[in-house]
């Protein structure tokens, strides 16, 4: 099991009992390796820059005492944003209507990567509308895929404020 997954599997139930969704885990870096730890709150209310400070110092506590990696590194902790990675099949149906990019492993007609609006999800498949119809996507090969800031986001956004 690779460092990233270890953590996944050590942090996810602390993030649970603080009321927080685990997103992503990320290593990065080689000379000043970053652990980076995407998150968002299980209710449904934006992620406050407190959140941020009070899932650090937890975070920090547990990955201390884990020692999972072996040599200096800084973590971060941040929310997903508004254009957020879609990691789990459960975030293609969470967030079916929304524009999405995503980057699959297998090319269709020549092409790795589309755009379009999420259809949610059908079994292990992710649908989504893209410009000559209904494309279904094995959620095994979805390399990578996320949300798309759009004029219509920017919207709701102002109507918040």
């Amino acid at each position: 099991m690779n460092v990233t997954n270890r953590v996944e599997e050590i942090v996810e139930p602390l993030l649970n009992d603080l009321g927080f969704e685990l997103v992503q885990v990320m290593l990065l870096g080689k000379r000043n390796p970053s652990l980076q730890v995407m998150a968002e709150p299980i209710e449904d209310r934006p992620m406050s820059l407190d959140d941020c400070g009070s899932i650090s110092r937890a975070l920090s506590a547990l990955l201390d005492i884990e020692d999972l990696i072996s040599s200096a590194y800084i973590l971060e902790v941040s929310s997903p944003g508004l254009d957020r990675p879609l990691i789990r099949l459960a975030h293609f149906e969470r967030f079916k209507g929304r524009e999405a990019r995503i980057e699959i492993l297998t090319a269709i007609d020549g092409s790795t990567r589309f755009s379009g609006r999420l259809g949610g999800v059908k079994g292990d498949d992710v649908l989504m509308q893209v410009n000559d119809g209904e494309r279904i996507f094995p959620f095994t090969d979805i390399e990578k895929a996320k949300l798309i800031i759009t004029d219509e986001i920017f919207a709701k956004i102002e109507g918040l404020n």
